[in-house]
C-alpha cells in the first residue's frame, strides 16, 4: 500500500537533484552562511563527512529514516530537508566532487537541525530573551556519534527526558491517528514547549500557561507554589514571553496606558464627576506632573484628542494591588496582585488587558525575597503608601507560554484554545 507514495517521493527527489545541478546550487547558497554547518566542517578539517565512506553513507540513510519519522517525536521539520538528503544520496555515483561537497552540507544541515529541534523544540515566542545559540553543542553531538552507535541509539540519548514530554509523546503515538488533527497539533505544540523549558530553565523559574490560566513557581526544580492567574482577553491577548524577572515593586502606581485611559476611563469621568476621586486616579501630563482635574473641560475631549494620562494612586484599591513583579519585555507586560480577587473564583479567567494577575502574589514575593519584604506591612498599607523597588538577589526566568495540553500525573488534559491559535 505504501509503494505509490514512495515512488512519488523518489520522483520528486530525482527532480530536485536535476534542479540543483542545473541551477548551480544557487537555491542552497544560504547553507554556506549557516554557522552551525561551517563550524562542523571547520572542526572536521575535511570537506566531506557523509560521502567519505560506505559506512558514513549508511549512517546518512539511517538519519534520513529518522528525520522522516520526525512526526512521532512531535518534531517540526522542513520537509525539503529530507528530500535534500534523499536526493543527495541517490545522486552519489553520478555527481561531481564539487556537487558532492554541497550535498554533504545539505545532509549535515538537515541532521543538525533535527538534533537541535529534538532537544530544544521549535517554539516561537513573541519575545525571547532566555534562549541562546548552542550550535557548538549540536556539532559536537553529531561528530561524537559517527559510526560509534546506531542512529536510533543516538537519538534515544539526545531526546528530552522531561516527564510531561514523555507522557505527551506516548499519548500522541498511542492515541492520535491523524497528524493533521487539532489534537495532534496541540500535542506537538505542548511537546515543543516541554523541550524548550527542559533545555532553557534554571533551577528556579516561573511558568505561566495562558490557556490554563495558572502560574507555577519552581525552586530547585521542584514545584513550590501553584496559583490561579488572570490573563488577557481574546481581544487583548497576553503575549508569549521568555524573559527574566528583575525586581519587585511594593505599592506600585498604575500608569494607565493611554488607549485604556481614553477608551475606558475618560467616558466614565465624563458621566460621573466623582469617578476619579472614587477610584484614586490623578490626571497627569506628558511629563508626569499632576494636572488639577477641575481645570479640565472634559466635554471637549474624546479618545482622539485627549492630551493627558491617568495615574492611579498606590494602595489596596490600585488595579495592580499592592505588589508588582517586573519582567523585561517590550510589551509592558508584568505579573501583579489585584484589587479584585473575586476574578480568581471564575473558571474562565481571560479578563485582563494583557498583564497577568496572580492569586498568591504575597506568597510568591515571600519565596523570592524572604529577607527583604514585610508581608504584614504590605497587608496594612493605605492609599498613597510610598512605593519601593526591591531587586531580586538573582534574576528569575519567567516563561509565559501558550501550551494547550497539560499533564496531570500520567494523564493528558486538553485545554480550550481560547485565542484560536491552533489551526
Amino acid at each position: 500500500m505504501k509503494i505509490v507514495p514512495y515512488f512519488k517521493k523518489l520522483l520528486i527527489s530525482i527532480l530536485l537533484v536535476n534542479c540543483f545541478i542545473t541551477n548551480g546550487y544557487s537555491q542552497q547558497d544560504s547553507i554556506r552562511e549557516v554557522a552551525m554547518v561551517k563550524s562542523f566542517y571547520t572542526a572536521l578539517h575535511d570537506s566531506l563527512y557523509w560521502f567519505k565512506s560506505k559506512e558514513s553513507l549508511t549512517q546518512a540513510t539511517d538519519w534520513l529514516l529518522m528525520i522522516e519519522s520526525a512526526e512521532t517525536f512531535g518534531v517540526i521539520i522542513d520537509q525539503a530537508h529530507s528530500a535534500d538528503i534523499r536526493a543527495a544520496l541517490m545522486s552519489n555515483k553520478t555527481i561531481s566532487d564539487q556537487y558532492k561537497v554541497q550535498r554533504d552540507k545539505q545532509i549535515t544541515l538537515a541532521v543538525l537541525n533535527f538534533i537541535k529541534s529534538l532537544q530544544e523544540g521549535t517554539v516561537h515566542f513573541d519575545y525571547d530573551a532566555v534562549s541562546g545559540t548552542r550550535d557548538s553543542i549540536y556539532v559536537n553531538q553529531l561528530m561524537n556519534s559517527k559510526l560509534i552507535e546506531p542512529v536510533s541509539q543516538t537519538v534515544s540519548k539526545l531526546e528530552c527526558k522531561d516527564h510531561d514530554y514523555l507522557v505527551l509523546k506516548k499519548f500522541m503515538n498511542d492515541s492520535i491517528a491523524a497528524t493533521d488533527s487539532i489534537k495532534y497539533k496541540k500535542l506537538v505544540l505542548a511537546m515543543n514547549y516541554r523541550r524548550y523549558l527542559f533545555f532553557n530553565r534554571s533551577s528556579d523559574y516561573i511558568v505561566v500557561n495562558i490557556p490554563e490560566t495558572e502560574a507555577y513557581y519552581y525552586g530547585n526544580n521542584f514545584l513550590k507554589l501553584k496559583m490561579r492567574a488572570v490573563v488577557g482577553r481574546k481581544d487583548k491577548p497576553t503575549p508569549t514571553i521568555a524573559s527574566y524577572m528583575t525586581n519587585v515593586v511594593t505599592f506600585p502606581h498604575w500608569n494607565v496606558p493611554h488607549t485604556i485611559g481614553v477608551k475606558e476611563i475618560l467616558p466614565k469621568v465624563q458621566k460621573n464627576d466623582n469617578y476619579l476621586e472614587q477610584n484614586s486616579y490623578d490626571v497627569v501630563n506628558g511629563k508626569g506632573r499632576i494636572v488639577e482635574e477641575s481645570t479640565i473641560n472634559w466635554k471637549n475631549y474624546n479618545e482622539t484628542n485627549f492630551p493627558y494620562y491617568f495615574r492611579q494612586a498606590t494602595g489596596p484599591r490600585n488595579a495592580m494591588g499592592v505588589i508588582k513583579f517586573n519582567l523585561q519585555n517590550p510589551f509592558d507586560i508584568f505579573l501583579h496582585s489585584t484589587s479584585s480577587p473575586a476574578a480568581f473564583t471564575k473558571d474562565l479567567r481571560f479578563l485582563s488587558h494583557g498583564c497577568i494577575r496572580l492569586e498568591k502574589p504575597l506568597e510568591l514575593a515571600k519565596v523570592l525575597i524572604p529577607d527583604k519584604i514585610d508581608i504584614k506591612k504590605i497587608k496594612s498599607g493605605k492609599k498613597n503608601t510610598v512605593s519601593e523597588t526591591i531587586s531580586l538577589p538573582s534574576k528569575i526566568p519567567v516563561f509565559i507560554i501558550y501550551q494547550p495540553v497539560t499533564v496531570v500525573g500520567n494523564k493528558v488534559k486538553f485545554l480550550p484554545d481560547n485565542y484560536g491559535l491552533i489551526k
